[in-house]
Formats: C-alpha cells, sequence, structure tokens
C-alpha cells in the first residue's frame, strides 16, 4: 500500500464484502467506525485508524469471512505495516493493537464475550482467546494500548445494517479528506 489512491481503490473494489451474520459491508463498518470516533471526540488520526482498522481484510484477497474456514488472516498487521509510513504510529500502532484490545477486553471485562458478534466470538478463538496477566501487563505497557481499547469499543459498535452513509462516494469523499489531513499534518 503505498498511496491514498491505493486504499480508496480497495474500498471501490472490496468495500462491498460482507461480514459472515452482521449485515454490514466492509465500507459501512469503517465509516460506522470511524463515525463513532468522530462522536467520541477522537483525534483525526483515531478517527481514520478506526476507518482503516479492517482494511488488511481487503488487501488479503481473501474472500467473505475467513473466519468461517478457519482462519485468522492477520489483518490488523497487515494493515498496520501497509499504513504506517503513509500515516504514523498514530494511525498504525492502534489498528496494530485492536485484536490484542479485544483479547484484553475478554479477558478483563466481565461479560464482554458475550456481547460480541459471532464472528468476533470465532475470530478471538483464531486469535488465540484470553490473556494470560504477563500479556495483559505487556499490552497495556504498549504505546496507542488506550486508543486501541477505544478503537475497539467501536469496532463492536460499528455493525449496524440500518446506519449509512448518505451515499459510497460521498462516505469515500470523507475518507479520502481524512486521510489528506491526517498525512498533511505528518
Amino acid at each position: 500500500m503505498t498511496s491514498l489512491h491505493d486504499i480508496l481503490a480497495l474500498y471501490l473494489n472490496r468495500g462491498h464484502l460482507a461480514y459472515e451474520g452482521e449485515g454490514v459491508t466492509q465500507l459501512l463498518h469503517g465509516w460506522q467506525c470511524a463515525r463513532l470516533a468522530e462522536m467520541a471526540g477522537a483525534s483525526e488520526p483515531l478517527q481514520l485508524a478506526a476507518w482503516l482498522h479492517d482494511l488488511g481484510h481487503l488487501m488479503t484477497g481473501l474472500e467473505g469471512s475467513p473466519t468461517t474456514k478457519g482462519i485468522d488472516d492477520g489483518h490488523e498487521q497487515v494493515a498496520s505495516r501497509a499504513l504506517r509510513e503513509l500515516f504514523g504510529p498514530e494511525v498504525a500502532d492502534p489498528i496494530a493493537l485492536h485484536v490484542q484490545a479485544k483479547r484484553y477486553l475478554v479477558t478483563t471485562k466481565p461479560g464482554y464475550r458475550e456481547a460480541l458478534s459471532p464472528d468476533s466470538v470465532r475470530s478471538l478463538a483464531l486469535q488465540g482467546g484470553c490473556m494470560s496477566g504477563e500479556q495483559c501487563i505487556e499490552f497495556r505497557r504498549a504505546d496507542h494500548a488506550d486508543d486501541a481499547l477505544r478503537l475497539r469499543v467501536w469496532d463492536d459498535l460499528a455493525k449496524r445494517p440500518d446506519l449509512r452513509p448518505e451515499s459510497e462516494p460521498q462516505a469515500l469523499a470523507a475518507l479520502a479528506l481524512l486521510m489528506d489531513t491526517v498525512k498533511s499534518r505528518r
């Protein structure tokens, strides 16, 4: 991933892919997650991380939900590596850590696992399940762990089939503007 154009092209070409059993596409999920971040007063880099946190799913070339085939596509690392040079650690680190944030919350927050979607439960098992005490401490020490936890909450909430942008072109224009803004401030 070397350009803003490449990111937009991924959403144009593969953003229609749906999460198994969740009623939202990749594009809709990213847009909803970014809107939640914006409404929470998150910084622009964290809003962008919210938009792009699952971009790695689009980059792998796999169809549908890999978890239904028992595959952990490592989407968080794929996206983080691709976006780090463009947008820096304020965007890349929360993306890299959002899966670990889920594992941390399952371990430390009673009832969190029961509130996860079926696809998140499937992926949790593939991603390592609950953390050990030492893993929890290590996660909390990571740069941007707090941002990753915020991102994770928005990720869980951004699965509403009824909440849509005015249009897909409008959503992608908002993404392009946000990417340009974050990149230009680096």
